[in-house]
């Protein structure tokens, strides 16, 4: 197993992150925005699991803070 250093974690902590905030959810919402329209649906594409990254903590904050969504699931 590769361990992992703090200078890593420095590296990618702006970008991967958990929202606890509406402005941190929606710079979240941004970057998967900006994603999608780089990678499309390449799943083959180096940034694809970046997007299902970003998706799941967007749809975790969804399902915890935007109740109408949450019963749409």
């Amino acid at each position: 197993m590769q361990a992992i250093d703090l200078q890593s974690w420095k590296n990618v902590s702006d970008t991967v992150f958990v929202p606890h905030t509406e402005v941190e959810y929606e710079r979240l919402v941004q970057m998967l925005d900006n994603l999608i329209d780089q990678v499309g649906d390449d799943e083959s594409h180096p940034l694809a699991s970046m997007m299902d990254v970003l998706s799941a903590l967007i749809e975790n904050y969804e399902n915890a803070n935007v109740p109408e969504l949450a019963l749409k699931n």
